[in-house]
Parts: C-alpha cells; sequence; structure tokens
C-alpha cells in the first residue's frame, strides 16, 4: 500500500514564512483518529510557535490547533467517534496518560505537555491531522463549523479562566484586551453572570464590547485606569501588550484575583500583590471534560466568536494579520487543499 500523504502548509526555520509541504501522514494508532480538515482557526498561539517562543518547536513546523473536519479513520480501541463524524479538535492533541493530573482528570496538567500539542508532529494548517480520539469533539449539529473553530482554544481558555469563580453571581469582572480571545471572553462572562467592565486601549472597540454583552467600557490610560482603582473583584488579561502592569494590578480590589490567560512579558513590583493580598493565577486550556462542558454551554448561550473566513492557501496574510492585531476578532482559515502541493 502507497504512503498516505498529507498536504499542508510549514515554516522550515524559526519565524519563517510558511511553505507548501506534502509529508507522510502519521499511523492511526489504537486510539487514534484521522480527521479530515475542512476549517482551522488561527491564534496567536500559532506565531509563537512559529517563532519558536516557548521553545519547544520542532522545525519543519505545520501550526494549526483550532481544528474542525470529519473523521476519516478511527483507531480499533476508538469509542464514541466513527467515520464521517464532524468534530473538533484544540490544542492538546493527547496526554501521557500516567502522570498524577492525567490521572485526576486534568489533562491539560500533563507532566509531558509540551510535548502533547496537536500540532506534534503535524499541525491543522493542512489536509488531514492525526490525533488521540479522546481528545477528539462531537460538536452540537447546528453549531457552525466556521464558527466552532475558535472555541476550541480561545473559547476552551476563556470558559475555562472564569468557571471556577463563577459561584458568587454579580462579581465585578475586568476584562483586559477585546481582542480573539476577549470578545469571547465577554460573552462567557455574561452568561455565567459576571458584570463585566471590557478595557481596551483602543476607543473604538467599545461599541463592539457592548454588544457582545459587556455592561461597561474602560478605556486604558493612566486617568481612566487610576479612577477605578480597586474596583474590580477579578481581572481576566487577554492582552499580550499594551498596558501597564501597575496600572492593571490596581485595578483589583483587595483579596481580589488577577487571572493571565495570555503570555504576555510581565514586569511589576511586588508591592501591591502583597500588600493588597491579590492572587495571581494562570489559566491554561481546560481538561477534555471542561471541553465538552463548554462547547453545551456555548451553544445553549448563542455564545459565537465573530470571525473572518480566509482560503488556507493565504495562510501567511492571515498570519500577518494576526501578528500585527488587526483582526475583528479571529481568523478562521477554510481547506482549499487544490491550491496546496500535491
Amino acid at each position: 500500500m502507497s504512503p498516505l500523504l498529507t498536504n499542508g502548509f510549514a515554516a522550515k526555520e524559526i519565524g519563517a514564512s510558511l511553505e507548501p509541504i506534502s509529508y507522510v501522514s502519521p499511523t492511526v494508532g489504537e486510539c487514534d483518529v484521522r480527521v479530515a480538515i475542512t476549517h482551522c482557526g488561527v491564534c496567536h498561539t500559532d506565531v509563537h510557535a512559529i517563532d519558536d517562543y516557548f521553545g519547544i518547536t520542532n522545525f519543519p513546523f505545520v501550526p494549526g490547533h483550532e481544528v474542525v473536519g470529519f473523521v476519516q479513520e478511527a483507531g480499533r480501541e476508538v469509542t464514541g467517534l466513527k467515520e464521517g463524524d464532524r468534530v473538533g479538535i484544540g490544542w492538546q492533541g493527547r496526554a501521557c496518560g500516567h502522570c498524577e493530573w492525567c490521572q485526576s482528570g486534568e489533562e491539560h496538567l500533563c507532566r509531558h505537555i509540551d510535548k502533547m500539542g496537536a500540532w506534534d508532529p503535524y499541525g491543522g494548517f493542512a489536509s488531514s491531522i492525526v490525533v488521540d480520539s479522546r481528545f477528539t469533539y462531537g460538536l452540537p449539529p447546528r453549531m457552525s463549523s466556521a464558527k466552532a473553530a475558535p472555541l476550541m482554544c480561545a473559547g476552551l481558555t476563556a470558559y475555562s479562566a472564569l468557571r471556577p469563580h463563577r459561584a458568587s453571581a454579580g462579581k465585578r469582572l475586568a476584562i483586559v484586551g477585546i481582542g480573539g480571545l476577549g470578545h469571547l471572553g465577554i460573552q462567557f462572562a455574561r452568561a455565567l453572570g459576571f458584570e463585566v467592565t471590557a478595557v481596551s486601549s483602543k476607543p473604538d472597540k467599545e461599541a463592539d464590547a457592548l454588544a457582545l454583552g459587556a455592561n461597561h467600557f474602560l478605556l486604558a490610560d493612566t486617568a481612566s485606569l487610576g479612577a477605578a482603582q480597586f474596583d474590580f473583584d477579578l481581572l481576566l488579561c487577554t492582552a499580550s501588550t499594551g498596558f501597564d502592569w501597575v496600572e492593571l494590578i490596581d485595578l483589583v480590589t483587595k483579596n481580589g484575583t488577577f487571572i493571565l490567560a495570555s503570555f504576555p512579558d510581565v514586569a511589576f513590583n511586588s508591592t501591591d500583590f502583597v500588600a493588597h493580598q491579590v492572587s495571581l493565577t494562570g489559566a491554561f486550556l481546560g481538561s477534555p471534560a471542561t471541553m465538552r462542558e463548554m462547547l453545551l454551554f456555548a451553544h445553549e448561550h448563542n455564545i459565537e466568536p465573530v470571525i473572518e473566513l480566509m482560503p488556507m492557501s493565504r495562510v501567511n496574510e492571515a498570519l500577518g494579520r494576526v501578528k500585527s492585531g488587526k483582526p475583528r476578532y479571529r481568523i478562521v482559515l477554510v481547506n482549499d487543499e487544490s491550491d496546496v502541493a500535491s
């Protein structure tokens, strides 16, 4: 039997533009599925990985981890999925299954998470992908494939960041950064019962933020942030740049919580965290159980990303737009394999 070839787009070295590539598709293991990709979201994490920001990228590198498509092939131990099922796949494509985190149902905290990305060995900017079926999720029948794609990473991250704090309805929440992640955070936060203030350095984001469900809008200039000191029980930071971290910390009330869901280069004096008893916590992905819960929650509450569609052959243009912060608010690539290397 001839080897099965997959066509995609890969960076050959750190920071390089993506080039068409054809490679032998990974073998489908007993618990794996092969998914024919119809859509793939473009996440800022893809940009980070191409630049090897995390120090874990192997080249040539095929990015892409907000995947939607149809099961092409299923391993013999796969249950709950069959050929032809429409599914979504997020950043995590597998887990070791043996460490204490995997054993406790928090597989996203797997001790070996750096090797567990869906893009290892090849990601979603391609015609197909092979991942562990346990990290492959059936989608609600009426959910748009294009709009489901960003939920697989950005949606999961936003929901997982807010979910542990939902018990106290009405809490005052600031969401900093109204972009691909923040605009979904607003929608999840309102549905979870928070009083939501969108914080942005761009005044033209106000109308969008309010339309998405924010109760209030706060312009991130020094005067406005100073006037809002100690106003929020929680602050969810989805931004990577463009903010003064000392000013952001001072927005959080004493005994409040500062949640980081992005990867900014943070520099601040620890005094205010200590003196105000502010908790600093990270929010990373979510378990398979949380992913399924998020997809149902998004479907029930009509939570959808605002997207721009582009053919996958324009992937470098899409990455450039994401890198410069231009999308309103997520770009989703539509597979056009006829334009990919054959």
